[in-house]
């Protein structure tokens, strides 16, 4: 289960309201960019309420055809319309005694925005198809990525309902105005999904560590840990490197200089012996049988030290673990 990580004094006070609201019956506003986490805070409310023992559910707004969301809203009964073939509770009734979260209640059509505040002010609604009302006694978080304050100057929200659901207003901040957050938050998901796929778990190099902290991640939280799954998967070492992100992040660098994982000499090192031409040609070896002869001579030796264990034998031999699989196939010896 995901946790909340919080270094951030912008999340910190977030969390303070949320401290404060929980045990309440307030309604509650979340507000932030997609991707912020606004579900986690949420489910934060819920669980710290006095509702914590009954249910949660969640519903989003944005998801849902515009002809369907009013029956997963509130229900309907046998034949109130095509394929209504038996009677349906909504998800009010299912929330009774809990906790409701309506996400993106920005996109909730303009029609049902009046029954939803019929809800919020009386607890009462018909199913579609009745005459019956129901009543039920529920707590209503809403959670939205738009300014609803703007979409109520355009009319396209309601300004009473937008005040009933504004009780509270709790604004989660993006991830480029948490920095202190970005790195906790990459090493805990990249320890969950290590986990996950059964690796060891990783380290991030100080340059990857350096690019996280200054990307703008405009799809906040959220794509960090998409990268941090990524790179659980596709990393061929035990640390994670800028060769191992993806182009989308490496173009947003100004001043992107590739890190290389191995680094190539112009010159010999000292204290090495380098054969000279006139041993190839008393052993009569081309330059090409020579080269091919001592990366055999390396590569077998790489894989007897590493125990065959590819990764290792990679690592030592300060090449990617596919290159040392290429190299292996194409002489026969793995």
């Amino acid at each position: 289960m995901k946790k909340i990580i919080v270094n951030s004094s912008k999340l910190k006070q977030a969390l303070k309201i949320v401290e404060k609201v929980a045990p309440t019956n307030s309604t509650v506003l979340v507000s932030g960019e997609s991707g912020t986490g606004k579900e986690l805070i949420v489910r934060e409310i819920h669980k710290k309420s006095k509702r914590a023992k009954n249910p949660f559910v969640p519903i989003n707004c944005g998801a849902i055809p515009k002809d369907l969301i009013e029956s997963e809203l509130f229900g309907h009964e046998k034949g109130a319309f095509t394929h209504a073939i038996r009677a349906r509770p909504g998800k009010f009734e299912l929330a009774n005694g809990g906790t409701i979260f309506l996400d993106e209640i920005g996109e909730l059509d303009i029609y049902l925005q009046v029954k939803l505040l019929r809800v919020i002010q009386e607890k009462e609604f018909e199913r579609i198809g009745s005459t019956k009302t129901s009543k039920v006694d529920i707590r209503i978080i809403a959670a939205t990525n738009k300014d609803l304050e703007e979409e109520v100057k355009k009319g396209q929200f309601r300004e009473d309902l937008y005040y009933r659901l504004n009780v509270v207003n709790i604004v989660i901040p993006p991830l480029r105005e948490r920095k202190e957050d970005i790195l906790p938050l990459a090493k805990y998901f990249l320890k969950i999904f290590c986990i996950q796929n059964k690796r060891q778990i990783l380290r991030l190099s100080k340059n990857v560590e350096d690019i996280l902290l200054n990307y703008t991640w405009p799809g906040n939280v959220r794509e960090l840990e998409n990268l941090m799954e990524r790179v659980s998967i596709l990393c061929e070492t035990n640390e994670v490197t800028i060769d191992d992100l993806p182009p989308k992040i490496l173009k947003s660098l100004p001043n992107y200089k590739p890190e290389k994982r191995t680094t190539t000499h112009l010159h010999p090192k000292e204290n090495f012996i380098y054969p000279n031409l006139k041993e190839l040609q008393e052993k009569n070896m081309s330059l090409k049988e020579f080269l091919e002869d001592i990366e055999n001579k390396l590569l077998i030796e790489a894989l007897e030290k590493s125990g065959g264990i590819k990764n290792k034998a990679a690592k030592l031999l300060g090449i990617k673990r596919t290159t040392l699989i290429e190299k292996l196939k194409k002489k026969g010896l793995n």
